[in-house]
């Protein structure tokens, strides 16, 4: 599985959906729905809700996450909006304004 990669210089309006991995280095405004990893760079803006097993935050996050299986926000992410997943990892230095839920159904 190749990553697809969002670049930086890319801005999309509206929804992703797939099975492949996406890395985010440029601006996604709506809604990302994937089967793989969702991975925002550092320089990565997403004003999305996110549904997907795996998120790693390194950008900016303004929405929710629902992830099956974990979230990281790293020292550089920033990140408004609830999360659920049953694990999450918040570095230490990270940005993160919103609601926790790790209850696993």
């Amino acid at each position: 599985m190749a990553d697809t990669i969002i670049g930086p210089n890319i801005t999309i309006d509206g929804e992703i959906t797939g099975t492949d991995p996406v890395v985010v280095e440029g601006t996604v405004k709506g809604r990302i729905a994937t089967e793989a990893a969702l991975t925002v760079a550092e320089q990565g803006v997403v004003e999305a809700d996110v549904e997907t097993p795996d998120v790693a935050v390194s950008g900016q996050v303004t929405g929710n996450i629902v992830a099956g299986e974990r979230v990281e926000i790293t020292t550089e992410g920033r990140m408004i909006g609830d999360i659920k997943a049953p694990r999450i990892l918040i570095a230490d230095g990270a940005g993160f304004k919103g609601h926790i839920d790790m209850d696993v159904e």
